[in-house]
């Protein structure tokens, strides 16, 4: 017999939904794998109504709809809004998780130079050297706007292949990635999950 779990995700726009909606879902499938506790059946992350921009008490109601049916919930934020997420982490009880890169969740799309480099027509040289570096490029859209070049791709696109192939060890080596995969080990483990 399986348990489930049911991932949330409240984000800042639709191609961060799409991101890191498909890496939640693949990356506690990861963590929960070799779990002693019980076999557990990770679903399809859930999207909130709204978008976490918007006002606390909005992104609160939304948080507390999704909490209906999730077991977790993930608080996604850039930079620049990072006072947010922080302010409605704090005002909730729920097992919540924030996900706030260091600059744009566009530089966690940068970290993997292996998963580019199977799409035809890509530029590569921009990439940072390592996967740690990414979170020090000063703007992560303009370089993603570099790799992708004149493309056809729309860009949601490019978020939903990366976020389906991205090498999860080499995100792993992104701090600020890294650091959320450590708190929702935590929290798994208070939830009995791990």
């Amino acid at each position: 017999m399986s348990r489930p779990l049911v991932p949330g995700l409240i984000a800042e726009g639709e191609t961060d939904e799409i991101f890191l909606g498909l890496v939640i879902f693949r990356q506690l499938r990861e963590l929960t794998w070799s779990s002693g506790r019980c076999v557990v059946d990770v679903e399809p992350t859930e999207i909130a109504s709204c978008r976490s921009i918007r006002g606390q008490t909005r992104v609160t109601s939304a948080l507390t709809d999704l909490a209906a049916d999730c077991h977790v919930l993930f608080v996604h934020n850039d930079h620049r809004e990072r006072g947010k997420a922080e302010a409605v982490l704090a005002g909730l009880r729920l097992p919540v998780i924030g996900l706030i890169p260091v600059k744009e969740t566009e530089a966690w799309l940068l970290a993997d130079r292996q998963v580019w480099g199977g799409l035809k027509g890509v530029d590569l040289r921009p990439l940072p050297g390592s996967p740690g570096e990414v979170e020090k490029v000063a703007d992560p859209k303009k370089l993603l706007d570099e790799v992708v070049g004149g493309q056809d791709w729309p860009v949601r696109d490019y978020f939903e292949y990366i976020g389906r192939n991205i090498d999860l060890d080499v995100l792993g080596q992104v701090p600020a990635y890294a650091a959320w995969v450590a708190e929702a080990k935590n929290v798994l483990k208070g939830l009995g999950y791990l």
